[in-house]
């Protein structure tokens, strides 16, 4: 059952050993909401992808020009992309190679099929894949890149990095005591007129815009973007924070506005509630390190409440990916289980001619250890 979607977009560099978060902003993804009992039930392994050998620590999906790409970073010292239809390789881009992503801003501004990725130089590639040549190169990191993330606010694109080729502004946000494995920006605000403040995700500076990063020193930070001021600090786990999402203000989501979801090497994933500045939520359960969250587009039925809550979701060195519902913290509602360790996952959305009769229209495809690439839907 769809509830509602949205189109978000952004773009986020940030360091794996510097304390300093460096960003920039672009890109587009759309997300729908269905029932997980449906997927549940329905769900299988659909394909796998083998031609990494070694672990994949980022993918991304995007559909340019109707076809349906898949592009994954490895450390194997590739970077590939894949058409996902006819489940083959496309590219393949030789280097020391850790986060890639599709640029849904060059394919709308420009018409151009672009995918952005993270060298072990210190430097940011864009590359044109349907000529097959070089569009940019970022320069001006010191150390190794470990993500990007893309997005912009109410339509309008923020450049507020980066001396990179004297393009972008340079921001610095310090706080951290130890190394920044992780970032996420916060999500589009809402445009309503009727001030309803439960809309208003993150709304404690400046004009709202927030960014959050994860630590090896255990915490999570969230930084008012236009100022780089810190405004609140997140402590409770006891190991590195390996992964941050922001909940959704403007998806419906039922129980995850105004929070913030947190995977550690302590095997617990958390909930953080930035208007109150506490945890409200402790998902325990996994038995190695987490590895991935993400808030799913799932909903299910909370019968302590009588009502359908948001579900969220978590990758872990144990091989599972595990579902959870954002307002209890009991057993998992769900269990993926592989053979090997979870680095990276992302839920895609079906186009309607590959939606079966039983499916619920989704499927979830995530990177692991060995180098496989699955898709369970």
């Amino acid at each position: 059952m769809i509830l509602t979607n949205l189109l978000s977009i952004m773009l986020c560099f940030f360091l794996f050993d510097q304390v300093n978060i460096k960003y920039l902003f672009v890109i587009i993804t759309q997300n729908y909401f269905f029932m997980l009992d449906i997927f549940r039930f329905s769900s299988k392994l659909l394909k796998i992808f083998t031609e990494h050998t070694e672990t994949v620590w980022s993918i991304d999906y995007s559909a340019f020009d109707s076809c349906q790409l898949l592009c994954s970073g490895s450390n194997d010292n590739t970077v590939r992309v894949w058409d996902v239809e006819n489940n083959k390789q496309t590219q393949s881009f030789d280097g020391h190679f850790i986060c890639v992503r599709f640029s849904t801003y060059h394919y709308c501004n420009h018409r151009r099929n672009v995918i952005c990725f993270s060298s072990g130089d210190n430097n940011i590639y864009f590359w044109d894949i349907k000529d097959n040549r070089q569009l940019k190169i970022f320069s001006g990191h010191t150390q190794l890149v470990s993500g990007i993330k893309f997005s912009s606010f109410n339509d309008v694109d923020i450049c507020v990095l980066c001396h990179m080729m004297r393009l972008f502004t340079l921001h610095a946000f310090k706080g951290h005591v130890d190394a920044i494995w992780c970032v996420d920006i916060s999500p589009l605000q809402s445009n309503n007129s009727n001030n309803n403040k439960s809309n208003n995700i993150g709304m404690i500076g400046g004009s709202g815009h927030t960014i959050c990063s994860g630590s090896w020193d255990n915490t999570v930070h969230i930084w008012d973007i236009e100022t780089a001021k810190e405004l609140l600090v997140f402590k409770g786990h006891k190991n590195y924070v390996n992964s941050v999402k922001y909940g959704s203000n403007e998806l419906g989501v039922i129980g995850g506005a105004n929070t913030i979801l947190s995977g550690s090497f302590d095997k617990s994933v958390r909930l953080w509630d930035i208007r109150s500045g506490r945890q409200t939520q402790a998902f325990n359960g996994h038995t190695n390190y987490v590895n991935a969250v993400a808030y799913s587009p799932f909903v299910v039925n909370n019968i302590e409440i009588c009502i359908n809550s948001n579900v969220i979701c978590s990758g872990s060195s144990d091989s599972t990916i595990r579902f959870w519902d954002i307002r209890s913290n009991k057993n998992e509602l769900y269990a993926v289980k592989v053979n090997d360790a979870i680095y990276c996952l992302s839920f895609v959305s079906l186009k309607k001619n590959q939606k079966t009769r039983d499916g619920c229209g989704v499927s979830l495809y995530f990177g692991s250890e060995n180098g496989l690439i699955r898709v369970w839907g």
